[in-house]
This record gives C-alpha cells, structure tokens and sequence, in this order.
C-alpha cells in the first residue's frame, strides 16, 4: 500500500444509511478507512458483523443518549491505539471524538455540534470549539501529523454555501463560526478539498426539508477533511462524491502517500 484513502461521511442514523445502500456503496471499495459521525447508534445495535466481513476493523464511540450524535471508524488497517473522546465530559457524554494511531498519522472523526435547535445549543458549539481548538493546539506538539475528518457544522465562505446572503444569520454560517473557521485553518491546517479544488457550487449537505434542493444542488459544504501542515506534501488527491445519497449528507475522501 502506497496510499492511504480515508473518507468521511456523516450518515444521519448508521442503521437507516445501511438499509439504504450504505453497506453495499463500501463493497465497491471506497477507502481503506471510513470515518462515520451521527451515527444515532450503539455497536450491539446494529449489523456490524456487515463491516467485519469486508475486512474491517470497527471502532465505536456512542453517545449515552439513545438515538443521538456518536461517531465510528472503520478500517482495513488495524490501528496501533484508539482514543475515545478529548477529556471533555459534555462532548465526551454526547459521542463526539474518536482517534486512532495509524503509523505516524493520528486521525480525529469528530462531529462538531449543531447550533440549529436554539441559542443554548449555539452558545455550547462556541464553547466546543473553542475547547476543540485549544486541545487540537496541544494534541499537535505531541502528534505533529494529524488528520481531522467529520462534519464540522460550519460552512467556511461564500463560495461553500448556495445562498450566503439568505443564510447569513443562520447557524452554520454565522461570522463567529466562520472567523473560527479563519483561526483554525490559519492555525496550520489545510482544508483538503480547497487545497484540489476551487470550484464552486460543490457541498456536502442539502437539507431534507425541501426534497428539491439536492437535485438543485441547494447545499451546504460543512463536512471537511483536514490536515496539518507536515502532511501537506502527501496530499495526492480529495474529493466529495455528491452521487452517494444514503443521507442529507454525502462522503468526501482525502488520500494520502504513505512514507
């Protein structure tokens, strides 16, 4: 193996993405590892001998909440030691990191929160980040190469939105989320998608309130893979598959050369 292909993709309930095509999308072979987030479930819940059978190996981390948030990975390669969670007990409680040492690549599945339920729910997701980026800051001292995948719940620019003036005050492109986006990749991380591709009218979620607005291609770019700096001369190719439709969301794909 000379590459390394990771994908990410929130899925918006495992079981619900299983029984639309999910399992049968990753036969076809997509990458080496999958990162999922939303996952709305426990291992014992679902068909996971469907991952063990494709060569898989399955890490999980649920919320304690039935039913809500919770991130998984599955990977072809064994990793050498998985972390759940960062040490912060809300985020902790509502299943939201996962990482896993793979060689000399850390890699981070991380489902950031959603402001859209109200102010209180708005008011954590600053405070998340803030406490993510802080922990991100110390994590790279020690683990110099990282990869962050997941839905981060925040469209960066205008060019990652359809309608930037109409959703202006709506959460997900708020300027303070957006000027977190600014702190955070200023900070020594490469947006993988933007580093190949400056095109617009490319995302990633189309909300499901309006059945239209996928096939007009009416999204949002909110899921990201990202990377640090040292890994920037590895990248060899990120894209987002618009076509896979097992969800509101859909997967994007980073790979990267192996030393």
């Amino acid at each position: 193996m000379s590459s390394l292909r990771i994908v990410s993709y929130n899925v918006n309930g495992l079981r619900a993405a299983m029984n639309k095509g999910l399992v049968e999308w990753l036969a076809t072979d997509p990458a080496d590892i999958v990162c999922v987030q939303e996952t709305k479930a426990h291992r014992d819940n679902v068909a996971h001998a469907q991952f063990t059978e494709m060569g898989f190996h399955d890490y999980w981390f649920p919320a304690q909440k039935k039913g809500y948030s919770g991130v998984a990975v599955f990977s072809k390669i064994k990793a050498d030691h998985v972390e759940y969670g960062t040490g912060h007990e809300m985020s902790d409680n509502e299943g939201r990191v996962i990482q896993l040492d793979l060689g000399d690549i850390r890699l981070i599945n991380a489902y950031f929160p959603s402001g859209t339920s109200g102010d209180e729910r708005q008011q954590y997701k600053y405070v998340w980040l803030d406490e993510f980026h802080a922990y991100l800051e110390q994590l790279k001292k020690k683990y110099p190469r990282l990869v962050l995948v997941g839905d981060y719940n925040i469209a960066h620019k205008e060019i990652d939105i359809h309608d930037p003036k109409g959703n202006k005050n709506n959460s997900g492109f708020l300027p303070e989320e957006r000027a977190w986006m600014d702190r955070f990749l200023g900070s020594g991380w490469i947006d993988s998608f933007r580093h190949f591709h400056a095109e617009p009218h490319r995302y990633s979620w189309w909300s499901q309130r309006f059945p239209t607005v996928r096939e007009q291609n009416k999204g949002w770019r909110i899921d990201y893979i990202s990377v640090t700096e040292p890994l920037r001369d590895r990248l060899l190719s990120a894209d987002i598959y618009p076509h896979v439709k097992q969800s509101d969301h859909c997967p994007l794909y980073v790979e990267l050369a192996l030393k």
